[in-house]
């Protein structure tokens, strides 16, 4: 059984999941020949070496056009249209669900209504889809993940300030283990958070393997650790 292990100190985001399986030895264009596939123009992949704490890793960056906001039923719609394995298309499809659902409950309305205006942004399609297309790439069978450093303090969005973990980012991670410690700010991200919890069998220390492959994935702030996620595959 070959097997992914992502080891989040400093949290997870979108991009930086994807990045670490890049980073891991994932081919660059044959991603993004694939996620071309869905009927989005105007985006662009931005991928960078960083170097933070004397720990070099890949930065991902999804650079575009302003977007429309999207329901969930066009979000599916679009995966569906872009024939991609059906693997790939099931899972990326109950990634935005449990999106969907989490912000539905916290807005108190349905996931019919709901509105990706934060999330449903072409950068949350090429990190949802673009992670199950690396994970398909490298023949994984299944998902496993270190807990989750949540972060601590305030976040600014579209609603207001909000307390960290942002309310969606909470309704997604239950049943994950959580932690926080001294790090400010937000730290696991709504679509990494879906991504991880929606893919992940468990959450814990990482399980015996033996050892492939290794990528980094580093995020866009600047902390006093090395701000990445570590991926082992095996």
């Amino acid at each position: 059984m070959r097997i992914v292990y992502f080891d989040c100190p400093t949290g997870a985001a979108g991009n930086m999941i994807l990045a670490s399986l890049l980073d891991s030895g994932v081919e660059v264009l044959a991603i993004e020949k694939a996620l071309r596939r869905m009927p989005i123009e105007g985006w662009s992949l931005l991928l960078k070496k960083k170097r933070q704490a004397g720990i070099c890793g890949l930065h991902l960056e999804v650079r575009q056009k302003a977007q429309p906001q999207r329901h969930l039923r066009q979000i599916v719609s679009m995966i569906e249209g872009a024939r991609l394995s059906s693997k790939v298309t099931r899972s990326s499809v109950a990634i935005f669900t449990a999106l969907a659902r989490a912000e539905a409950d916290v807005h108190g309305t349905t996931i019919d209504e709901i509105h990706f205006h934060e999330v449903g942004a072409v950068d949350a399609m090429v990190d949802i889809v673009g992670t199950c297309l690396a994970l398909e790439a490298l023949g994984i069978d299944r998902v496993y993940c270190s807990p989750l450093n949540v972060g601590r303090g305030w976040i600014e969005c579209a609603h207001g300030r909000l307390p960290v973990p942002a309310p969606a980012t909470a309704r997604l991670l239950v049943k994950a283990r959580i932690y926080q410690n001294d790090i400010e700010g937000e730290l696991t991200t709504p679509t990494g958070a879906a991504i991880l919890t929606t893919l992940a069998a468990d959450f814990g220390p990482m399980p015996a393997m033996s050892l492939e492959a290794v990528g980094h994935g580093a995020g866009t702030r600047r902390l006093q650790v090395p701000n990445m996620v570590r991926v082992f595959i095996g």
